[in-house]
């Protein structure tokens, strides 16, 4: 089976404030963590470090490892490693992947959300929950 690693991470600062990105691809849509595809010739963290400055703008360092998304469909096992941090400098801006923006935590709940964010981020916000498993329209944390 075809294994298709990606990477997601949660920005957060001492405010309060989470770093979102509104998709704009029509597949995924929504807000949701920035992230993307770990490429052949790159570890997992150099990764998230990579895909960070690419659709950001900020170093990122000091990266916590959270959990996985996984799932399969067509004979394709997609796993998402989940990253979190609060070590970051730069200066933000957008790329042609979303719009990036500061948003109060709090305040999540008011966005129209990419599917499986809340999850996600319950995830990352959550010592005791490691996976969401999605199988058969079924989601399983």
């Amino acid at each position: 089976m075809e294994i298709i690693l990606t990477n997601m991470c949660m920005v957060y600062d001492a405010k309060g404030r989470i770093l979102v990105q509104k998709r704009v691809k029509a597949d995924w849509p929504g807000i949701t963590f920035p992230g993307g595809h770990i490429e052949d010739n790159e570890s997992v963290v150099e990764s998230i470090i990579r895909e960070m400055k690419e659709e950001t703008g900020l170093e990122v360092s000091n990266l916590r490892v959270c959990g996985v998304k996984d799932w399969i469909i067509n004979k394709k096992r997609h796993l998402v490693i989940l990253f979190k941090t609060n070590s970051f400098r730069g200066n933000l801006h957008s790329s042609q992947e979303g719009e990036v923006f500061w948003i109060k935590e709090e305040d999540l709940l008011n966005y129209t959300l990419a599917p499986d964010t809340y999850e996600i981020y319950l995830i990352m916000k959550n010592e005791n929950i490691s996976e969401i498993y999605l199988t058969n329209n079924q989601k399983t944390i």
